[in-house]
């Protein structure tokens, strides 16, 4: 019975691929527009994963998300070392700083501050390209993120001694490292604390966060929750902080919406057109289903048939459709122009809506069947 539809299902290859492509389309589309979305929504919070070894950030308590810098009071810092469960803690600069190039040209950079001690915050060893973190207690040292140094000396090789301005201060390239891109796309700066408060233009408060492990043992909520009840400042979680910063732009922003909206879109073209396709292919098909009935095989099982050939449409769509996506994710993959990030989430979304495309393609398909009469095959 499944080899007969089989049969009756690529006896017209013409008809056959191009249902397959309709569901093909639609699958690409929603894989592709997801994969883009978590891609750019990743990058928002790709400078908070880039720290490493903290259990907690500490910042204003009117922060909405990690790019939104409101410093605190730099005795704050005191303060947060003095709560009971703080195993240590260490300042944080963030802000937006404008660079006066050689050619007289200025670029915006993202400015980090690092500890001077400890430099918690700071790249792996393993990210870096030429030079190394020791390289910060030079003066007026810098590191830059490879994506920035390609964006300032474009064409250029990696390569030590080029002088930036800022604030009518010199800072000097040490080292050049790989760093999580960015949903703002600026060169990205490490120097030290001392440093990065003077590359800015003057300010009374120069505490951007705070980042701090609590005491073996603790709970760092908890620990979270003292620092609050202590020094009335907003204390989060690592992944708190993620999910802060991710929350607030998908509730701020028309992100969400844009992608939705494609992906909805992928999503009705896909079941009209298959829709379109598969009912044709079963009018085509009629009389050998008239045929079958006659010969005495039940509508149970030539329901079976037809939906045997739908699921058959769907995994091959699917497959061609998720599979165009991955190609085109690794193809782009390191472009500076194109956030995709295919989770595992993904693919199980595309199959689940892929098979509901083909749920809608074959509703009419299976009514017309199920009231077709034996005797369709002794009429003309």
């Amino acid at each position: 019975m499944l080899w007969i539809a089989w049969r009756m299902l690529v006896g017209n290859p013409g008809k056959y691929l191009g249902i397959v492509m309709g569901v093909a389309f639609a699958a690409f589309l929603i894989a592709q527009q997801a994969s883009v979305f978590v891609g750019l929504i990743n990058l928002t919070s790709s400078q908070i994963r880039d720290v490493r070894g903290v259990d907690f950030w500490v910042c204003n308590p009117g922060v909405k998300f990690v790019d939104d810098n409101l410093p605190m009071t730099n005795t704050s810092l005191g303060r947060i070392r003095g709560v009971p469960g703080v195993e240590w803690a260490v300042p944080l600069f963030k802000g937006l700083g404008r660079a006066r190039m050689p050619d007289g040209t200025d670029q915006q950079m993202i400015i980090l501050g690092l500890d001077d001690g400890s430099y918690v915050g700071a790249p792996r060893p393993q990210d870096f390209f030429l030079g190394s973190l020791d390289d910060l207690r030079e003066s007026d040292a810098v590191i830059v993120d490879d994506a920035g140094y390609k964006q300032m000396w474009p064409g250029e090789p990696f390569q030590r001694g080029k002088i930036l301005e800022m604030n009518d201060r010199r800072a000097v390239v040490v080292g050049v490292c790989k760093a999580g891109r960015t949903f703002q796309t600026f060169p990205i700066v490490y120097t030290r604390f001392s440093n990065a408060i003077q590359y800015v233009p003057g300010e009374r408060r120069t505490l951007t966060f705070v980042l701090g492990k609590a005491k073996e043992g603790r709970n760092v909520q908890e620990v979270c929750d003292e620092i609050k009840s202590q020094t009335m400042l907003a204390a989060y979680t690592h992944e708190d902080f993620i999910w802060m910063t991710i929350m607030y732009f998908l509730k701020n922003t028309g992100i969400p919406f844009n992608f939705g909206l494609m992906v909805l879109m992928g999503f009705i073209v896909g079941a009209a057109v298959s829709g379109m396709l598969f009912y044709i292919f079963v009018s085509d098909n009629i009389r050998q289903f008239g045929a079958l009935k006659a010969m005495g095989m039940s509508n149970i099982r030539i329901l079976t048939m037809v939906c045997f050939q739908a699921f058959m449409i769907g995994i091959l769509g699917y497959g061609i459709g998720i599979g165009g996506a991955a190609v085109v994710g690794h193809l782009m993959r390191g472009s500076t122009k194109l956030a995709f990030l295919m989770t595992w989430h993904i693919p199980l979304i595309t199959l689940a809506l892929t098979m509901m495309i083909i749920v809608i393609a074959s509703l009419f398909s299976l009514w017309r069947v199920l009231r077709v009469e034996p005797a369709i095959v002794f009429k003309g």
